[in-house]
């Protein structure tokens, strides 16, 4: 059976300083994170069983070097369902004229699905 996407929120992270991808990418899926709620376990649980360890979330980080995204780290930042995180290029760095520093931009989405529940629902 497939799963069924029921979320996906986007957002945007940087480094201003320190050229790390990693640091971008979480303020990236942080900020995803911040404009979601799912109230609809509280509805679900009681008649379906289904928590929100159920939740299959894909983030897919967009910067300009993923292979400097350390995905490990952020899965493990992730407070809910069995995440997986992988970084394509994508994303900005923008580059001071004036002394070289390289502020890097990430972008995430965050999708979050269940299993498929056919006419339970």
């Amino acid at each position: 059976m497939s799963d069924q996407r029921f979320i996906i929120e986007m957002g945007m992270g940087n480094d201003q300083y320190g050229q790390d991808y990693t640091k971008a990418a979480r303020r990236a899926i942080e900020d995803a994170l911040r404009h979601s709620a799912i109230p609809m376990f509280q509805a679900l649980e009681p008649s379906l069983g289904l928590t929100p360890q159920d939740m299959r979330v894909q983030v897919t980080i967009g910067v300009q070097q993923p292979d400097l995204v350390d995905t490990e780290a952020l899965v493990s930042a992730l407070p809910r369902g069995r995440a997986e995180v992988t970084a394509v290029v994508g994303g900005l760095n923008v580059v001071n004229p004036d002394n070289g520093n390289v502020i890097v931009i990430a972008s995430a989405a965050v999708e979050a699905f269940l299993p498929y529940l056919g006419d339970r629902a």
